[in-house]
């Protein structure tokens, strides 16, 4: 099956110029009727202890089940069971292991958004300057000397 591309390249070797602008006219009616679609997936708001407190409220007012409080609030669904089930982010505490797990992620995402600097290359070290090191040969043993003969 031809594509699009390759179909117009046959439409131009065949010469078949008032086929192109056809073409081309109904590309810019395809534009023209294009709306732009809002994202479906929705960022997530931050956790806080105010937002953990609305969370349990929900889900113990209504018969909400975690799903919709989530869609409610704005969160991802695994926020809303840890707020349920763990009382994670009810507190302010920045030594709680939530807080300190977010604060290391965040860390890692700024680390890998900053530009890497090439590694410095330092200057080679003078070689040695001992004889015996530099006089030695390698071992001979096995070896057949024309004087031995």
């Amino acid at each position: 099956m031809a594509t699009l591309k390759e179909f117009e390249e046959s439409l131009r070797e065949h010469g078949m110029l008032m086929a192109l602008a056809l073409l081309e006219r109904l590309r810019e009616r395809d534009r023209a009727t294009r709306t732009i679609k809002p994202a479906r997936r929705l960022t997530g708001q931050k956790m806080t202890p105010e937002l953990a407190r609305a969370i349990l409220d929900l889900h113990a007012t209504t018969g909400m089940t975690q799903q919709e409080i989530a869609f409610k609030v704005g969160v991802n669904q695994g926020r809303v069971n840890e707020v349920i089930k763990r009382g994670k982010w009810l507190d302010d505490d920045p030594n709680a292991p939530e807080a300190i797990a977010r604060d290391r992620a965040k860390a890692k995402v700024r680390a890998e958004l900053q530009p890497k600097r090439p590694p410095v290359k330092r200057a080679a070290k003078p070689a040695s300057r001992t004889p015996a090191a530099s006089a030695r040969r390698p071992s001979q043993q096995g070896q057949l000397v024309f004087g031995d003969l």
